[in-house]
């Protein structure tokens, strides 16, 4: 088992990151001012964007987004202003044709994605009580897709794409009923990365309280 290289004093941050359904595209009506997301779930428009929305739509038809880099007009950052705030209740309006990453900053590329397939899906992470136990819920099914495994089940309206073992190292000892605390201790990984997949998992309903 490989242990992820983190001290107290230079510890690896965690990235959550948004991007559209693949084949999802993104453009402008004929009088140019409402957005059409055109996809597998069908035709979303979204009337009189703002300029930072019309951005960050742009940016995740091409691919994952840390939507707290996305500027504003003047060149400021969106985040802690208002134009983040308008840009994730748009998405949240549109959640069912958003992915939802977790990212590492360690450059290995991204651990898991929440990946929606009902068109009332909404994602929403999850912070798990530390002393409550959780296991997978009793209907999840795990199977191999490509270099990766995928984490679904059928009542739910997300599935979990697992792209590096860390996040399988979280789904293995859910297993069993456990605690996020015993979690923690338990896996030589960060703190906020193992509760950060924990959520995830919960946000998509792969989780259940276990008594």
């Amino acid at each position: 088992m490989t242990v992820i290289p983190a001290t107290e004093d230079s510890p690896l941050r965690v990235h959550h990151l948004w991007s559209l359904l693949e084949d999802t595209a993104v453009g402008w009506d004929e009088e140019g001012r409402t957005l059409v997301l055109s996809g597998p779930q069908g035709t979303e428009r979204v009337e009189d964007p703002a300029p930072a929305v019309a951005e960050a739509l742009r940016r995740m038809e091409l691919g994952p987004v840390l939507l707290a880099n996305l500027e504003q007009p003047d060149g400021a950052t969106a985040a802690g202003h208002d134009t983040y705030t308008v840009v994730l209740s748009v998405l949240r309006g549109i959640s069912h044709v958003v992915i939802r990453t977790l990212s590492l900053e360690d450059f290995k590329g991204p651990v898991l994605s929440v990946v929606p397939v009902g068109r009332t899906a909404s994602f929403s992470l999850v912070r798990l009580s530390a002393q409550r136990r959780v296991r997978l819920r009793p209907t999840v099914t795990i199977t191999v897709r490509g270099d990766g495994f995928l984490v679904q089940c059928r009542s739910q309206e997300h599935r979990v794409e697992i792209h590096r073992p860390e996040a399988m190292w979280v789904v293995s000892l859910l297993a069993w009923p456990m605690t996020p605390d015993a979690m923690v201790e338990s896996l030589p990984l960060p703190a906020e990365l193992t509760l950060a997949i924990l959520g995830y998992l919960a946000g998509a309903g792969m989780t259940v309280a276990a008594g």
